[in-house]
């Protein structure tokens, strides 16, 4: 197969450039971005004998489709968000199909609607979370009869020796999202009941569950996103009881940020007096950024722990899936880059051998062979483990 790689300079690019490169069934990677220093850099550990660089500007849509016209099987889309629906749209007009790592609600109308009638399948929501989650929850869901609570879990921090400043947290992912992450509301579920959490609460003590993953302790969940949503996508919105979505760091986390906010360190309105129209969110980016980066000798931990709890043949069960990855020290890959890059390349060959055939825009959790996503990211090193129990407890 033939695959086009958008951002495969990038940090989860490269890890993605190394996975297809590893494949026997990918004969041709076109890296496409704007430089290749990076990539040049990182060389020694991708098979190049397999990957052209090209030169593309993202915003051309003519420059795009005489790429992807190329007798393309799949294009994996590595870039910000804000171009998901644009490379969305190019690949559906000129037939090709595309996998990205972002949530599917950044995707139009006219995408659902066009890929349906193309043929062309859109796998959005392939990388570590949205992704390998949903996969997970969507296996969860499919061995059991009836879902009464959902617990996701998911975090990328430093290996607890590199957590030596005041938020225990560094960058391996982009600075900008992860702050954006911090000033959207949330919504859970519990007791039935639907519970709305304000992007300015969302730290508060009340909100805060401490957490073990894989025999990590030390480690705080905060409220994440709309969990009802990720209700709705599984299918289990009617009937499920407690639903939670939350992001892992270590203990001490919010109680920074819930200072941060309250300073006003986030806000996206100009200071008064002072020159340029700086808002304090764009100061708080370029300070940190430069403060929050990894040593070459130091690590990230990617933790990922989902509960899911029902019924099956009238007995309860609970089942637990937990994940850890660390960065590689030989390659230099963080675990936040393999779990994105190589889930979006092993989705991509699915999708382009045909192991995934619908067409559309589809999902991880009903699309994407549990089973065999499973085996597969095991094989990249990144175990995946699963725990049942039968439960005492009966759920009304």
């Amino acid at each position: 197969m033939k695959v086009v790689v958008l951002g495969g300079s990038g940090l989860q690019g490269r890890a993605a450039l190394q996975d297809l490169g590893n494949s026997e069934d990918v004969k041709k990677v076109i890296c496409a971005d704007v430089s290749f220093e990076d990539l040049d850099s990182f060389s020694r550990h991708l098979n190049m004998e397999k990957i052209e660089k090209r030169e593309v500007d993202a915003t051309s849509a003519e420059e795009l489709e005489i790429l992807f016209a190329e007798d393309i099987d799949i294009v994996i889309d590595l870039l910000p968000k804000q171009f998901n629906d644009f490379i969305a749209k190019i690949a559906i007009k000129t037939d090709v199909s595309l996998v990205n790592c972002s949530y599917a609600n950044g995707l139009s109308d006219e995408v659902f609607e066009k890929a349906k009638e193309k043929g062309v399948s859109i796998m959005p929501e392939s990388g570590l979370d949205p992704g390998i989650d949903l996969v997970l929850c969507g296996y969860g869901v499919n061995q059991l009869d009836e879902v009464h609570e959902m617990y996701s879990y998911c975090g990328g921090v430093p290996e607890a020796n590199a957590a030596d400043n005041i938020l225990k947290y560094k960058i391996s992912w982009n600075l900008d999202s992860i702050m954006m992450s911090y000033k959207r509301p949330s919504v859970m579920k519990r007791n039935g009941e639907i519970v709305n959490i304000t992007a300015k609460e969302q730290h508060n003590k009340d909100w805060i569950n401490n957490i073990t993953v894989s025999g990590i302790q030390g480690l705080e969940s905060i409220p994440n996103g709309d969990a009802m949503s990720f209700a709705e996508t599984l299918g289990i919105d009617h009937e499920v009881i407690n639903m939670e979505r939350r992001s892992i760091r270590w203990s001490g986390h919010a109680q920074v940020l819930r200072d941060i906010k309250e300073l006003g360190l986030l806000e996206t309105e100009p200071v008064e007096g002072i020159e340029d129209h700086i808002t304090p969110y764009e100061f708080m980016k370029k300070h940190l950024e430069p403060r929050l980066q990894y040593k070459k000798d130091e690590k990230d931990l990617v933790l990922m722990k989902n509960i899911i709890r029902g019924k099956k043949n009238g007995q309860s069960q609970e089942i637990i899936y937990e994940m850890l990855d660390k960065r590689d020290s030989h390659t230099g890959l963080f675990a936040m880059n393999r779990t994105v890059g190589y889930t979006a390349s092993i989705v991509a060959q699915m999708v382009a051998n045909g192991t995934i055939s619908r067409r559309g825009v589809l999902s991880p959790t009903t699309d994407i062979p549990h089973k065999l996503f499973i085996d597969e990211i095991n094989k990249r090193g990144i175990t995946i483990k699963e725990t049942k129990r039968q439960l005492n407890k009966s759920f009304a």
